[in-house]
C-alpha cells in the first residue's frame, strides 16, 4: 500500500514476505494431499456436515494452489529486471567484448524460451505441428522484444490504462480538442460516393458476419438460434464436393444460410478447415448485387490468434507498382492459402462459368478483413473490376510505400467504427502506448491501489476524470522535455520507445517497426452523442472519409473492444444505410 508505482522503497520488505508466503505453500500442499486421501477413504464415518465442510475446504485449497502455480508460471520473470538491465547495458557499453556479446545473446535466448513456454502452455489444448512451433518462436521473439525494456507488472499496466483513459476524456472535453477524423472527403470523391459505399458496405457486412457461422448467429439470437438451427439445418446438408472441414450437425452452414438469406444453390464452395495460416471462407453468388462474393472469417480459434500474432513482415511484389513494401506475415500466408484454393482448385472459374457477367467482391471482418485485403491485392491483376470491403482490419497490415498505399485505394474500402482497438493495433502504436503508460505511471504520485479503485469506479459508474497529483506539477516547461528519474526506474534500458520520449511523434518508429497503413480508402463511423454507456437503444452514427493518420494512436475506452465486434459494425452500417434511404424518400 505504501509508496507509488515508481517508488517501491517503502515496500522494500515485501519481497521477503512474498517468499515466506511461498514457502508456506509446501505444508499447505501436503495438507491438501492428506485431505484428498482422507475424503476418498470410504471407511471413515463422520457426520455429513463435517464431511461436506472438509470436502469444501480441500477443493478450495486445490483451487488456490492450482491458480497460484499457473500465475507464477505465466507472470514470473526468471531473468529479473536488474539482471537484464546489467547485461544489456554492459553489452552496449562494450560491444567489442565477445564475452559481453555472448552474455547478451544468452539473456535474449532465455527470454525468448520463457515466452515460448508461456505460449505453449496457453495453447496446450491444440494439436501442434511444425507450423505451430515456428509460429511460437516468432511470437515469443515479438513479445520478448516488446517487453524487454520495461519493468512493469500487469497491475502497473492496468493502472496506466485507467490513467490514460481519464486523461484522454479530459482532453476530449476541452473546447479545442484534436480532431479524430477528417471533416472533408478526398477531392476525387463526392458525398454521394460515401452514401453508395455505405450502402454496399452494409450489404456485404452480412457476408463477413456470416463467415463466423453458428457462434455469431447464436450470439446475436441467444434465445431462438439453437431451436431454429436444430429444426432447419438437417434438410440442407451439402454434398462432400461443396464443403470442406468439420461442420457438426450442419450448424455452420445453416447459420450462413439464415444470416445471408441465400439459397443452398447459391454457394459455390464452403470451407470450414481451420489451421494456423489456413482460415475458413466461402464463395457464393449474390444475385441482388450481381457479384461473386468471397467471404473470409475473422478470429475465432487459437489457430486464428496465432495467425494474428505472427506479425513479422514479408515482402510484397506487384507488377503494377513501382515501389513495393512489406505485409503482415501471418495474414499474408492466410491470403496465399485462400488464393491457391480459389485459383488452383478452379473455384473462381466454376463461379464465373455459372455467372460470367458478375463482378468479384472480397469481404471479411477483423482477421478476415486483413486477409481479404491482401487477397484482393493478389487477385487485382486477374480481375480488374474487383472490389474489396475490409471491416475493422488490423492496423499493422501494410508496411508499404505511398504508391502501393494509393494503389489499394482504387479497389479497397476499409470500414472502422469508433475507437476500435484492432484497427489501431500495430507495433509502432504499441510502442507509443508503452511509452505513454510509462510516462503517466511514473508521473503519478498516488499509490497504485488508489489509482485502481478510482479507475474501477470511473469505468463502471462514470463521473468526472480524477486530477491525480503528478511529479509534473510545478515544473517549468524546459524541465518537461527531460525524462524523469521515475521513468528511468521503469525502463530497463533506453530502448527506441524510451528515446521517443524526447520526440513526442511516435511516427519516428524504431527501424524494426516501419510505418504501417490501413488498406484502401477508409470510412470512419463515430457516434454523434458523447455518451459513455456501453449499450444504448438509440445511438446515432455519422460517417466520414478518413485517412491512416487518424488511427496512428491507440485510444483507451470501454468501447475499444465493443466497437470491433461484428454485430456493432453491422448495426452502425444498417443505421446509416436506413437513414440515407429515409432521406431519399423524404
Amino acid at each position: 500500500i505504501s509508496g507509488t508505482i515508481s517508488n517501491p522503497g517503502p515496500r522494500k520488505s515485501l519481497p521477503k514476505l512474498l517468499y515466506t508466503r511461498l514457502l508456506l505453500y509446501l505444508p499447505e500442499f501436503i495438507w491438501a494431499v492428506i485431505g484428498a486421501v482422507w475424503v476418498s477413504d470410504s471407511s471413515v464415518h463422520c457426520e455429513k456436515t463435517v464431511i461436506n465442510a472438509i470436502i469444501g475446504t480441500v477443493i478450495a485449497s486445490w483451487i488456490i494452489i492450482i491458480f497460484t502455480i499457473i500465475g507464477v508460471v505465466i507472470v514470473f520473470d526468471p531473468l529479473g529486471g536488474k539482471k537484464t538491465f546489467y547485461l544489456t547495458d554492459s553489452g552496449t557499453r562494450n560491444l567489442e567484448s565477445s564475452q559481453s556479446g555472448q552474455l547478451l545473446y544468452n539473456v535474449k535466448s532465455t527470454a525468448t524460451r520463457v515466452w515460448e513456454k508461456r505460449i505453449r502452455l496457453l495453447c496446450c489444448c491444440i494439436v501442434q505441428d511444425d507450423d505451430h512451433r515456428v509460429a511460437f518462436t516468432s511470437i515469443a521473439e515479438l513479445f520478448r522484444t516488446y517487453f524487454s525494456d520495461t519493468d512493469l507488472v500487469p497491475s502497473d499496466i492496468a493502472a496506466g490504462l485507467t490513467l490514460l483513459h481519464q486523461e484522454q476524456d479530459k482532453m476530449e472535453s476541452c473546447p479545442k480538442e484534436l480532431e479524430e477524423v477528417l471533416c472533408h472527403s478526398p477531392s476525387s470523391v463526392v458525398t454521394d460516393d460515401l452514401d453508395i459505399e455505405l450502402e454496399n458496405a452494409a450489404h456485404y457486412m452480412l457476408f463477413a458476419a456470416a463467415a463466423y457461422g453458428w457462434p455469431y448467429y447464436v450470439y446475436t439470437n441467444p434465445f431462438t438460434a439453437l431451436c431454429k438451427l436444430s429444426g432447419d439445418c438437417c434438410g440442407n446438408r451439402p454434398t462432400d464436393s461443396d464443403i470442406t472441414g468439420s461442420d457438426r450437425r450442419n450448424f455452420h452452414f445453416g447459420s450462413i444460410l439464415k444470416i445471408t438469406g441465400l439459397q443452398y444453390r447459391d454457394f459455390i464452395h464452403i470451407s470450414f478447415h481451420n489451421k494456423i495460416y489456413e482460415i475458413p471462407f466461402f464463395v457464393a453468388l449474390d444475385h441482388k448485387k450481381e457479384a461473386i462474393v468471397v467471404a473470409v472469417r475473422g478470429t475465432l480459434s487459437f489457430e486464428d490468434i496465432l495467425t494474428d500474432l505472427s506479425a513479422d513482415c514479408e515482402d510484397l511484389t506487384l507488377e503494377d507498382v513501382l515501389e513495393n513494401g512489406f505485409v503482415h506475415k501471418g495474414i499474408t500466408q492466410a491470403a496465399n492459402y485462400i488464393y491457391r484454393k480459389l485459383i488452383n482448385d478452379g473455384i473462381l472459374n466454376q463461379a464465373f462459368t455459372i455467372a460470367p457477367e458478375y463482378k468479384l467482391v472480397v469481404v471479411g471482418h477483423s482477421l478476415g478483413g486483413g486477409t481479404a485485403s491482401i487477397l484482393a491485392i493478389m487477385l487485382r491483376n486477374s480481375f480488374p473490376t474487383l472490389r474489396c470491403y475490409a471491416f475493422s482490419p488490423p492496423g499493422g497490415l501494410l508496411s508499404v510505400s505511398k504508391s502501393l498505399a494509393d494503389y489499394t485505394k482504387h479497389f479497397i474500402v476499409s470500414v472502422i467504427v469508433g475507437k476500435d482497438l484492432v484497427a489501431r493495433l500495430s507495433m509502432p502504436n504499441m510502442e507509443d502506448l508503452k511509452r505513454r503508460i510509462v510516462r503517466i505511471v511514473a508521473n503519478c504520485n498516488r499509490p497504485k491501489y488508489q489509482i485502481l479503485l478510482r479507475g474501477c469506479w470511473y469505468e463502471v459508474f462514470g463521473g468526472d476524470p480524477d486530477n491525480f497529483p503528478t511529479e509534473l506539477d510545478g515544473r517549468n516547461e524546459n524541465a518537461l522535455t527531460q525524462p524523469l528519474l521515475a521513468e528511468e526506474s521503469l525502463m530497463v534500458h533506453r530502448s527506441p520507445s524510451y528515446n521517443a520520449l524526447e520526440d513526442e511523434s511516435h511516427l519516428n518508429s524504431p527501424p524494426q517497426y516501419p510505418h504501417l497503413y490501413l488498406p484502401g480508402k477508409i470510412i470512419h463511423i463515430v457516434e454523434e452523442s458523447s455518451s459513455r454507456r456501453l449499450c444504448s437503444s438509440d445511438i446515432k452514427y455519422t460517417a466520414r472519409w478518413s485517412n491512416e493518420t487518424v488511427f496512428s494512436s491507440i485510444l483507451i475506452s470501454p468501447k475499444m473492444i465493443t466497437d470491433h465486434m461484428p454485430d456493432v459494425v453491422l448495426k452502425a452500417l444498417n443505421s446509416l444505410s436506413q437513414e440515407h434511404r429515409l432521406c431519399i424518400s423524404c
